[in-house]
């Protein structure tokens, strides 16, 4: 029997161990990667889960104060309707027509020799042209003159309440009839005055002027 003899048995294991290294090498490195991935995924999940329970504590808190959010809308909605409804009143009464002065005033012109028989009147949408028709029969020695002294006088005591007062005959005519005022016979005419007047005050006529943009001169 022969005996062999393996005089090279320390080259040929450091041999066998450097072929032996790199595998153990690249086994260590896929278990780093897989140790850092893995621990990569549960930091994400740990993050995603808290982001979770963030979101169903602000659900949760929303649900709880949902229900006083939208009560405040609505209150809110409630008192805004209410204030436009309070503005537009409001509007309603200070733009308004008071008849109560103008009749005052219409009553201060008419004279014993004069008789109104019907009175018309109406205000624009915006509240800003009053108009007024009179018809009357007036009586003197010169009707027609009776008739014109009338017209001036309302004209002016229209002028001392409001602005862009107009005060026109429609309609001016002798009639055959005759009256009898402090026991003398006078001839009458007929009248038809057309009245036209803005309610806007003298004072605020004039304060809207003065406001007014005036067109540049060329």
């Amino acid at each position: 029997m022969a005996l062999q003899l393996n005089l090279l048995h320390e080259q040929f294991a450091e041999e066998r161990q450097r072929q032996r290294d790199p595998l153990k090498l690249g086994v260590l490195i896929l278990c780093g990667l897989g140790v850092l991935m893995l621990a990569f995924y549960m930091w994400k999940a740990y993050q995603t889960l808290e982001m979770k329970n963030r979101l169903n504590a602000v659900q949760r808190g929303w649900e709880q104060v949902e229900p006083k959010v939208t009560a405040a809308q609505k209150r809110s909605l409630d008192l805004t309707a209410t204030i436009d409804t309070t503005r537009v009143l409001d509007t309603l009464i200070e733009d308004r027509f008071y008849w109560g002065s103008f009749l005052e005033r219409l009553s201060r012109c008419v004279a014993p020799n004069t008789q109104l028989t019907s009175l018309e009147g109406s205000v624009s949408d915006d509240n800003k042209v009053v108009s007024v028709t009179l018809d009357g029969i007036a009586a003197g020695g010169e009707p027609r003159a009776a008739s014109e002294e009338f017209r001036q006088l309302l004209l002016e005591q229209l002028h001392q309440s409001y602005s862009e007062v107009k005060v026109e005959f429609k309609t001016l005519e002798d009639l055959d009839t005759s009256v009898n005022i402090a026991g003398s016979n006078m001839a009458t005419a007929h009248f038809v005055l057309g009245v036209s007047l803005s309610p806007l005050g003298l004072e605020t006529a004039k304060a809207a002027a003065v406001s007014a943009p005036r067109a540049p001169k060329k």
